[in-house]
């Protein structure tokens, strides 16, 4: 329980955090697709993003819930917490940001991810 407990806070801290700076889910498709095609503000995307994924997430979890037994639920209710007291604080970080530099950062986490999983083996 100790390692559920530190890993899921840890877990829900960083995805918290991430998330509210760069969105959550589809962020790397909607993100960038509200800014190019339709051409938010990155701060505005980003929000619009959060809000779009708690519609999809909910839409995917009954889901998931009543078709299958895959949800493990001490992990949600662990990591939820940490995501949603880092999400409130990434939220007055990212206001705080200018667009600019939310974009810049934005793409930097895009680049470090993709490298890192270009050079993960198998």
């Amino acid at each position: 329980m100790t390692k559920l407990l530190i890993t899921g806070l840890l877990v829900g801290i960083i995805a918290g955090l991430v998330g509210a700076l760069c969105g959550v889910g589809g962020g790397i498709i909607m993100v960038p697709a509200f800014v190019m095609a339709l051409g938010m503000g990155q701060k505005t995307a980003v929000a619009t993003s959060l809000a779009v994924v708690v519609v999809s997430g909910l839409s995917g979890t009954v889901n998931n819930a009543v078709n299958s037994d895959l949800i493990q639920w001490k992990v949600v209710a662990v990591t939820a917490l940490g995501a949603a007291v880092a999400s409130w604080f990434g939220a007055d970080l990212m206001r705080s940001l200018s667009n600019p530099q939310l974009q810049k950062g934005f793409a930097v986490l895009m680049i470090a991810v993709g490298v890192r999983m270009l050079l993960m083996k198998g």
